[in-house]
């Protein structure tokens, strides 16, 4: 069995560890944050300090697949998760028949499990905590890579271990770079001499304005639609979470210099309640003010070019490998699907990990065919979203003759009408089933054709006049 060190206890670093522990391999996990999980949810929430992640307590969702992956695969999170009192839902439990066609054989892949990010931390912080097999150093930052030239007549470096803040040495057959948004890999290769990765960033363009509740009697709000819902110039986001808490957001473009007041709570309780399907959302106690994200980067590094591994030894995995636009939920399922990969290129390899460029190379291309496609479904979403909201502050539709949007749209705009067309936009949504395997099914395509190339369906709610209205 391999030695496996892991950067970072986040969702995906614990998942790791979880993942390869199971198999028999030693794993050792390094996290910068000294703080230990709380017991219980309130403590999650109300104490624990986690510096390295920014959006620790700002919306988070978790979405189907993610609750399939764990359900199969990490039964422990699972236990520790219905401890923690998180959220069993399943919208077809509450969609009128009139609109899902009644219960079908299947419907309940749509479940999900879910809550506040801290509270979901601290279940896989715990089930790691609780595993004998794996090692967890709380409060040990790495400073840099421990580099050998095994490869290539020292072209390509090779990482067999870390350098801790301390100056200790830790040794490893696998290095793994769980280290989330904030990842510094770049800049310890770039210190031990490798070339860089090819990285593409940019803002993603978003700015995220929200805020959590909590109801008196432990329920969340009913939805009366999605939880993502579009209207002139911006979004709003409404999450049920664990313990009768959910979160509310306002979603807009960081041109929109106007929108900047949904900083104030005033300005933003008057947004949300202007919008008739999420108003309700509001009828509960506030439990932190406006929290504002913004400057977030859509990025990605590729370190394998050409054919060619940048390093070997060491792997990225989740967002220190490719992050994006927070609003869609995708970042911890995607996250988790990409440590899944790992444990099964780690079975695929057995322990033989001395061929190291050859296992960089197939680690590229498992990335490329499991998770990639959602990266980049998600990144083309993103930026046809923000044109269409330019489009909408300039009165003007929005117009593209890119094929995947317009069918997108049509799958949205039609999910209200057709029972077909409403899963396949769950499934989409929730990362169940890819557009292609969706876009086969013969009820879709024949269901599909009357909304093709129909304008965007709004929900009730301002316009963009009125929305500048309510931001004055």
């Amino acid at each position: 069995m391999a030695r496996v060190l892991i950067i970072g206890s986040g969702i995906v670093g614990s998942s790791v560890a979880l993942l390869a522990a199971r198999d028999g391999h030693a794993v050792t996990v390094l996290e910068r944050d000294a703080a230990r999980p709380p017991a219980t949810a309130e403590a999650a929430w109300d104490n624990w300090e986690r510096r390295g992640v920014n959006q620790f307590r700002l919306l988070h969702y978790f979405l189907a697949r993610f609750r399939q992956i764990i359900t199969a695969e990490l039964p422990a999170v699972v236990a520790e998760l219905e401890t923690s009192g998180a959220l069993r839902v399943n919208p077809f439990t509450t969609i009128p028949e009139s609109l899902s066609g009644g219960w079908r054989p299947g419907d309940d892949r749509f479940e999900t499990l879910t809550g506040r990010r801290p509270v979901v931390e601290a279940a896989f912080a715990r089930a790691v905590a609780a595993d004998p097999t794996i090692t967890v150093r709380r409060g040990t930052a790495v400073r840099g890579l421990l580099v050998d030239s095994r490869n290539g007549n020292g072209q390509i470096p090779h990482v067999d271990g870390v350098v801790t803040d301390d100056g200790e040495e830790l040794r490893a057959d696998l290095v793994v770079d769980a280290g989330g948004r904030r990842s510094a890999l770049p800049t310890w290769l770039a210190a031990a001499g490798s070339r860089p990765p090819l990285e593409v960033k940019d803002d993603c363009g978003f700015v995220y304005y929200g805020r959590y509740f909590r109801s008196g009697d432990g329920s969340v709000p009913f939805a009366f639609g999605p939880p993502l819902l579009h209207y002139e110039s911006f979004s709003t986001i409404t999450l049920p979470a664990d313990n009768g808490t959910w979160g509310i957001g306002v979603i807009t473009s960081a041109h929109d210099a106007p929108a900047r007041s949904l900083a104030h709570d005033d300005t933003w309780e008057r947004v949300v309640r202007a919008c008739p399907l999420v108003a309700h959302w509001l009828d509960g106690t506030s439990m932190q003010s406006v929290q504002v994200m913004a400057k977030i980067e859509d990025r990605i590094r590729t370190y394998v070019i050409d054919g060619t591994p940048v390093v070997t030894g060491i792997v990225a995995v989740g967002d220190a490998w490719a992050c994006t636009n927070p609003s869609v939920g995708r970042g911890a399922t995607i996250g988790l699907m990409h440590a899944l990969a790992l444990r099964d290129l780690l079975r695929e390899r057995g322990t033989d990990l001395d061929d190291s460029a050859t296992f960089a190379r197939r680690w590229a291309e498992v990335t490329e065919t499991t998770v990639e496609p959602f990266y980049r479904d998600t990144l083309s979403f993103d930026r046809h979203r923000l044109a269409e909201i330019d489009a909408q502050i300039a009165g003007q539709p929005y117009v593209t003759d890119d094929q995947s949007w317009i069918v997108g749209q049509a799958i949205t705009n039609g999910s209200g009408h057709d029972p077909d067309l409403l899963r396949a936009a769950i499934d989409l949504a929730n990362l169940l089933a890819p557009p292609p395997e969706v876009l086969a099914r013969p009820a879709v395509a024949t269901a599909i054709a009357p909304f093709v190339g129909r304008p965007t369906d709004l929900p009730p709610g301002p316009s963009r006049a009125d929305f500048l209205g309510l931001l004055a």
